[in-house]
């Protein structure tokens, strides 16, 4: 249930921004919030996060109870180019590319995570760490 966007032209930067809007949401609060965000990296993740639902579904998931459980950008590949400066010298401009790996996963019910490792919430020591 993951999903991979490569060479996406726009810095990590401006796509991390859209990434922290929706990390940990569910997929229909995530296409809510994309739909209306008015920056250039919405409609690309938006795609892909249809991916991620369109792979969860050939699983056999149903993409009722999915939730963006990690979304990860990273720098890219990044162009190189010359812009003309004053008196007949060139300056360096980069043109950075970004790297997003969305992962769905599903919600589950407290109580049933207790029953596997089987201890209920009382007995719980307080130096266990939540997840």
């Amino acid at each position: 249930m993951k999903a991979l966007l490569k060479n996406y032209h726009q810095s990590p930067r401006k796509v991390r921004l859209v990434a922290d809007l929706i990390r940990g949401k569910s997929v229909a609060d995530a296409r809510r919030a994309l739909a209306f965000l008015p920056k250039k990296s919405s409609p690309a993740i938006g795609k892909l996060l249809d991916s991620a639902v369109a792979n969860a579904r050939d699983r056999g998931v149903q993409p009722g109870g999915l939730y963006v459980k990690k979304i990860t950008v990273d720098k890219g590949a990044v162009m190189r180019r010359a812009r003309p400066f004053a008196r007949g010298r060139a300056g360096s401009v980069r043109k950075t590319m970004s790297i997003v790996v969305l992962e769905l996963g599903t919600k589950q019910v407290s109580g049933a995570r207790d029953q596997v490792s089987g201890m209920n919430a009382s007995q719980k020591s307080v130096s266990e760490p939540r997840t």
